[in-house]
């Protein structure tokens, strides 16, 4: 029943919607679905970097230090200001010429957009570090669940994010946001820069 309880945890906690999932739906709106796609895989592997610490206990050490703990979420918050701000100036009248020649370039910065976005946000590592903190211990076992489980979460994001992705991209959705591409890009701007003022105060 714990197991279940805590795979049940991780699904919620990824479809919750946040800056993960805004940031997901502007790339894919706005660059098409494999933008969406490598932004999916950059939170996925930034899910590594967090498992990584807690399995270390470097997130113990953060929590205990609240300068620390301060300095990450002012720049988290600061990044996704900025991604919001990005968004809402961009000019989306490329051509896909343009588009296809920047398609490799595209895939490093949408893949590192998705990668910093999870990896600042402190709520996902306050979420890694009271889970960890029940699942870890000095018994070899619980140690190789712990391990289990943060592979788990990694499939997740990544799998989840990816749907998002190739949902809103599909051929039955292509017509209805197209007409409305302008206003939802604003909207996900927004999104972004209310994410991380609400961080920022919350600091």
């Amino acid at each position: 029943m714990e197991v279940f309880g805590l795979a049940l945890l991780g699904i919620l906690i990824v479809i919750s919607p946040g800056a993960d999932f805004v940031l997901v739906l502007k790339n894919s709106l706005n660059q098409g679905r494999k933008a969406g796609i490598y932004t999916a895989l950059g939170i996925s592997m930034a899910i590594c970097i967090h498992i990584a610490y807690s399995l270390l206990g470097i997130s113990y050490l953060i929590s205990q230090h609240q300068w620390l703990h301060q300095a990450i979420q002012y720049a988290g918050s600061a990044y996704l200001i900025y991604l919001g701000f990005k968004g809402l100036l961009s000019i989306n009248t490329q051509t896909n010429t343009l588009k296809a020649n920047q398609d490799k370039i595209q895939a490093s910065r949408y893949f590192a957009q998705g990668f910093l976005c999870n990896l600042l946000n402190p709520k996902t590592m306050l979420f890694f570090l009271s889970i960890f903190s029940q699942v870890i211990s000095p018994n070899q076992t619980e140690q190789t669940l712990a391990l289990i489980y943060g592979l788990y979460m990694i499939a997740l994001h990544a799998i989840w994010f990816s749907l998002v992705a190739l949902l809103f991209t599909s051929n039955q959705l292509e017509a209805v946001l197209t007409r409305i591409k302008k206003p939802l890009n604003q909207v996900c701007g927004a999104g972004l820069i209310c994410f991380g003022t609400l961080l920022a105060i919350r600091s």
